[in-house]
């Protein structure tokens, strides 16, 4: 449920969680104006989709060369990551193991 800030022209300049002043409107998370000033839908969810993919990626790499465990991460990111790892291999799509079996060069 975001608080709005307009700028000069009307247009939003800023969202918040709360209302930071007087002259703050609220507007519902799926209002037009809101969807797109946070990219709903457009180019930027989908670059942030890849460089979600990207880092995933970068943490399989650390595991598989040993720099890093999976239990060195936090629970919840722990959680996170066999999750979108379970989707991507139910997906048939190539993803790296998690305790991989040294296929990457050190």
């Amino acid at each position: 449920m975001p608080y709005v800030i307009r700028d000069d022209h009307g247009r939003l300049a800023s969202l918040h969680r709360d209302a930071p002043a007087s002259g703050a409107e609220f507007l519902p998370d799926d209002h037009a104006e809101v969807q797109a000033f946070v990219g709903a839908g457009g180019d930027f969810q989908r670059l942030d989709a890849d460089f979600v993919r990207v880092l995933e990626d970068v943490i399989d790499a650390l595991i598989a060369r040993h720099v890093i465990t999976i239990t060195d991460l936090p629970t919840e990111a722990q959680t996170k990551l066999f999750s979108r790892k379970s989707y991507r291999e139910r997906r048939g799509t190539q993803a790296l193991t998690l305790f991989g079996d040294g296929d990457f060069p050190t």
